[in-house]
């Protein structure tokens, strides 16, 4: 990766586009500093003190620290995130739509613009309820006139639409996939209250402590080392073409294959997912902001949804020794809506976005190419739909279980905000990037050559 770089760097077309996407990611930490108006810092600072353990840091692991700062950008990307989920379902549930994704690049653009369009309402409704969270949290503002709310909000919303613009700027003009790259810097930021976490269990000396810091360690280190061999694994089916003579030239006869990545889908289903299970839960310490300590089904419903942010008090209570039959029902709960939601979102973006089994085998047919023992079209469009559930049902597991290990840790009383998930998307988006240098190195040595 690290030679990559390198090389990447003696290129001056390449270098321009690191140095850009470096630029825009440091536009995007710095927003994150910049308070929205009209905010009392000094009344924020005691709040979010005396509310550790809430849904707010949760949060927090994907915008970087800007929610909790309450910060110009403190919705982060997450509105363009729910609108991409909303256009995708609603490409398949509307004709119109499902007609304009067929257009080729011109639908594709009009989709986007939609989808943008929705993002941007999403935004101003998300920042009306965040202005409402916090107020209700005791949060002061600085002028209490009737114009601060709607500054607050307009300044929420377009802080979300200028990360829409970068995101869009880091795909065209940047390394590629902004979204991701603007959630790995904001995950990135937050490895030093991670790794200060771990020293302060070290520092206190005891051999737990210490023991617990290493298993840590080791296992951050054998978790990277799946994480990489899953995402470069790939099944590849064999593929023949036959000879064809057109004119007085031969073509075809030569053996390919198709390459099925285990973990085709990618950080998306554990984005999607993340992004479903903190909803709710924002809903209802918005509707009551004290429910994390009130009782009845809708407080139960609350700590189920928000388990990875209530704090890792464990199964066996520290002072009495009992053990804490809520805390294990709670977390059974949470984890089997999150594998459920991971596993879903896995199979709709496989099968929906990253690969089509009938149009694959189309192109082969036309191709004059066919996979050894079976027959073209239909048949070859079921094998390719039967292995491609396959691995889609291994690689869902694996985001499923990568997930859920940060998670099964506050069962004994540890709280790692920068788990499994984060580690995912941090390698998943290292990895994309590496390859989309690679890709446009090759590109210009093609070009180089031809002219």
């Amino acid at each position: 990766m690290f030679k990559t770089l390198f090389n990447a760097w003696k290129i001056p077309e390449l270098r321009k586009k690191i140095l850009y996407t470096l630029l825009l990611l440091a536009i995007f930490r710095l927003g994150c500093y910049i308070t929205a108006p009209g905010v009392n810092i000094e009344n924020l600072q005691l709040i979010k003190s005396a509310s550790a353990n809430t849904i707010i840091n949760t949060v927090d692991i994907i915008t970087g620290g800007a929610f909790s700062s309450f910060s110009i950008f403190a919705l982060s990307i997450s509105p363009y995130i729910t609108a991409s989920i909303v256009i995708q379902l609603l490409t398949f549930a509307i004709p119109a739509l499902e007609e304009m994704s067929k257009e080729g690049e011109n639908g594709r653009k009009r989709i986007a613009q939609y989808q943008k369009y929705l993002a941007t309402v999403l935004a101003a409704i998300e920042a009306f309820g965040v202005y409402m969270m916090y107020r209700s949290t005791g949060i002061h503002f600085l002028n209490s006139g009737s114009m601060v709310p709607l500054v607050f909000i307009l300044s929420l919303t377009v802080g979300s639409t200028l990360l829409m613009w970068v995101a869009d700027q880091l795909s065209v003009k940047g390394l590629g996939n902004g979204t991701s790259l603007l959630i790995f810097a904001g995950i990135i930021s937050r490895l030093p209250q991670a790794a200060q976490y771990l020293f302060g269990i070290a520092a206190e000396g005891t051999v737990g402590g210490i023991l617990t810091v290493i298993g840590v360690l080791i296992g951050a280190v054998l978790l990277i080392a799946g994480v990489i061999w899953v995402t470069e694994a790939e099944r590849r089916i064999p593929v023949q073409y036959a000879k064809r003579v057109v004119g007085r030239k031969m073509y075809g006869g030569q053996s390919t294959h198709i390459p099925m990545k285990l973990a085709m889908a990618g950080v998306m289903p554990i984005i999607f997912a993340m992004s479903f299970m903190q909803l709710p839960a924002i809903i209802m310490q918005l509707i009551n902001h004290d429910i994390a300590n009130a009782t009845g089904f809708w407080a139960g419903a609350y700590k189920v949804f928000a388990f990875t942010s209530l704090g890792a008090t464990g199964l066996v209570d520290a002072t009495t020794g009992a053990f804490n039959w809520d805390i294990l029902g709670y977390g059974l709960l949470h984890i089997l809506i999150y594998v459920l939601l991971i596993v879903g979102f896995t199979f709709f973006y496989t099968t929906a976005m990253a690969f089509n089994p009938v149009e694959v085998s189309n192109n082969l047919k036309k191709n004059g190419g066919f996979i050894p023992g079976i027959r073209a079209g239909k048949p070859t469009s079921e094998y390719l739909s039967s292995v491609l559930n396959s691995i889609t049902v291994f690689g869902s597991v694996f985001l499923a279980i990568v997930a859920v290990l940060p998670i099964l840790t506050q069962f004994f009383g540890l709280s790692i905000s920068f788990g499994g998930t984060a580690i995912l998307i941090v390698v998943g988006v290292a990895l994309e990037s590496v390859k989309q240098l690679e890709s446009q190195m090759l590109t210009r040595h093609y070009k180089g050559f031809l002219e």
